[in-house]
């Protein structure tokens, strides 16, 4: 191994670690029951708060997040990531030590909500792009999915954790320990997330693979965000992020509640068991998108989610504890494919001069699709019948976005022999290359001599 090779495998290591951090946000859930009991029982230092307001910060943090990614990625693509992280660092920390002293709603509204959320904004906007340019386009869905794979990993350890805090501290003495840890790690790892040097061009693999070589002849390009913006996939990206991550938030928020009804006690096995799956799809989907393509994994994985929703009517109505794990692990495992998907496409498709402020323009999706999903399935869920038809509803979209998959194919020009050109024609050929690759049937080898043949 090269130092080169080594010097991003450190970088990888340093952005995954950071997104395990960034994790925190996912503490959240805990810190609500904390909450909500504090206010229900009184006392002068109780948390005087509407019952109904409880989930105001979270919600809020969340939008915030994904919209502070696009002034983090400007800044990430201008000072660098190493700076970035730093910023997100000290900003949660201080803002968790202020909360700390405050048990008052606005104080949270603001701090949680706004500030927090801005500053994991600017530290998960610095974790993925400096690993990405380390790296052979052939690698970039690998990549994408480990540094990201630490964000989906993170309620694993941040449950226990708090609620061990909780019990040790109570609630804003956590906050204090959590800021410490956080501040430490997040900072400390910064100036381990650097961009290579001007000029450097990673290795490519000997036999990258047809779908990679199809994918490395096409024209790079560095555009702008006013660019991608004048671009119609920009909107079919978004439209498809903000289906599949909408669809998947809607289903995490509520596994607990459910996981409740059958197991009782041990419902955080099912959440822990979710968050496993949330990671895992996120680096199978980022290997998966590197050996047969970007769209033909994600029109599987969109897919295969919304097959999922329609299942759910069923499981969840038997109240049975197995079916009900393994069915919040694979809609983990296909919400998790989302958050490496999209920012490997923004790579292949933009380039990565101004990666971050590109991705963070997509990004917004996320947010936007967690917080109306969530909203519309809380409207739903108050109906009689309301569950079922939130599944309902969450699976008819994820099916219209993996048709909107179809569009991101791209048209070959128009010769006089040729057919007219048609993008689903191009999608298909693509997404049977994919197969035949996954399928063993068709190897770097066959490809070139097959594309040889035919010139």
């Amino acid at each position: 191994m090269s130092g080169n090779s080594k010097k991003g495998w450190r970088v990888v290591a340093a952005g995954t670690t950071i997104n395990l951090a960034l994790g925190v946000l996912y503490a959240w859930s805990i810190f609500k029951g904390a909450i909500k009991a504090s206010i229900e029982k009184g006392g002068p230092d109780a948390f005087k708060w509407d019952l109904s307001s409880i989930n105001d910060p979270y919600a809020l943090c969340c939008l915030t997040f994904a919209f502070a990614m696009i002034v983090a990625g400007k800044c990430q693509d201008k000072i660098g990531p190493a700076k970035t992280a730093l910023i997100g660092g000290i900003l949660v920390g201080a803002v968790f030590s202020l909360m700390a002293y405050s048990n008052s709603y606005a104080a949270w509204v603001t701090g949680f909500g706004v500030l927090a959320g801005a500053g994991f904004g600017f530290g998960y906007s610095a974790a993925t792009p400096p690993a990405l340019k380390w790296f052979s386009p052939s690698k970039t869905g690998l990549i994408a999915g480990i540094v990201v794979a630490g964000f989906g990993l993170a309620p694993v350890y941040i449950a226990p954790l708090s609620s061990w805090l909780l019990g040790a501290f109570g609630i804003q003495k956590s906050m204090l320990v959590l800021a410490a840890a956080f501040t430490i790690i997040v900072c400390g790892l910064s100036f381990f997330v650097v961009n290579p040097p001007a000029g450097y061009v990673p290795a490519e693999p000997t036999d990258p693979g047809p779908v990679a070589k199809l994918n490395a002849s096409k024209q790079v390009t560095n555009a702008t965000v006013s660019e991608i913006l004048r671009n119609y996939k920009f909107y079919v990206l978004w439209a498809a992020f903000f289906i599949g991550s909408g669809a998947g938030l809607m289903v995490i928020g509520s596994v607990a509640g459910l996981a409740k009804k059958s197991m009782g006690p041990m419902a955080f096995v099912a959440v822990a068991i979710m968050a496993l799956g949330n990671a895992a799809g996120r680096v199978v989907a980022g290997i998966l998108s590197d050996k047969i393509g970007r769209r033909a994994t994600l029109f599987i994985m969109l897919s295969f989610q919304a097959v999922l929703m329609f299942a759910a009517i069923p499981v969840v109505g038997a109240n049975n504890a197995v079916l009900l794990v393994i069915l919040a692990t694979f809609i983990g495992f296909n919400y998790g494919s989302n958050l490496c998907l999209f920012p490997s496409f923004a790579k292949d498709y933009w380039g990565t001069k101004n990666y971050g402020l590109n991705y963070g323009a997509l990004f917004t999706a996320w947010g936007v699709g967690g917080f109306v999903m969530g909203k519309v399935s809380e409207m739903l869920n108050a109906q009689p019948g309301g569950l079922s038809k939130s599944f309902v509803l969450a699976g008819t979209f994820l099916a219209a976005g993996a048709a909107l998959t179809v569009f991101l194919a791209d048209l070959k020009p128009a010769t006089t022999a040729d057919e007219v050109p048609s993008q689903w024609k191009e999608f298909w050929a693509e997404f049977m290359l994919g197969a035949k690759v996954f399928a063993g049937f068709e190897t770097p080898v066959a490809h070139s001599q097959r594309v040889s043949a035919k010139a």
